[in-house]
């Protein structure tokens, strides 16, 4: 079994995994989200163990992605739904889709389109004045979070300057992320 945790990461990604990144667990998330809420619902679609589900479901519990709802008290029996932080990998998980689509599938099974319209709608990244951010124009910056680099040698000197990022198709992800 994989390790669970990324010591030494300094990385949203990284501690996003730490909660979703095991087989079947954005899977078991899906499912929730398109109405699957029941034990044996999740059992039936995903084809998972029952020892297997019974885990992830209390992980994703623990981690506040998830929470368990009763819908009888004999037998107490519970029901599981996305919670905001649950939800909120709805983005995530259809972005995932996308790709999926595009590169391993040769026909999709899900489309995801807007309720009203039932126009397609794809996952793209947004400034936030709306417009459309293209790859070659997103940029990574140290956040908050990331705490100085030990410099060697005399530290009261300045780093030198790094050259811009060429573009490039690809994501421009630092080593601190």
């Amino acid at each position: 079994m994989l390790k669970r945790e990324y010591e030494g990461q300094v990385c949203s990604i990284a501690r996003a995994l730490e909660v979703v990144g095991e087989r079947w667990t954005l899977l078991v998330i899906r499912d929730v989200g398109l109405g699957r809420h029941r034990f044996d619902e999740l059992l039936g679609s995903l084809g998972i163990a029952s020892n297997v589900l019974t885990d992830r479901l209390s992980r994703l519990v623990d981690a506040g992605v998830l929470e368990r709802v009763r819908y009888r008290e004999r037998p107490e029996r519970f029901e599981y739904h996305l919670t905001e932080k649950g939800l909120d990998l709805g983005t995530a998980l259809v972005a995932l889709m996308q790709w999926g689509d595009r590169y391993l599938s040769e026909r999709p099974p899900q489309i995801a389109r807007r309720r009203s319209d039932r126009s397609p709608v794809s996952v793209r990244f947004l400034a936030k004045d709306g417009t459309v951010v293209a790859p070659g124009e997103l940029e990574f910056v140290p956040g908050p979070g990331v705490k100085p680099a030990k410099t060697r040698g005399n530290s009261s000197q300045p780093d030198r300057p790094r050259p811009p990022p060429r573009a490039t198709k690809s994501l421009q992800i630092p080593q601190a992320l």
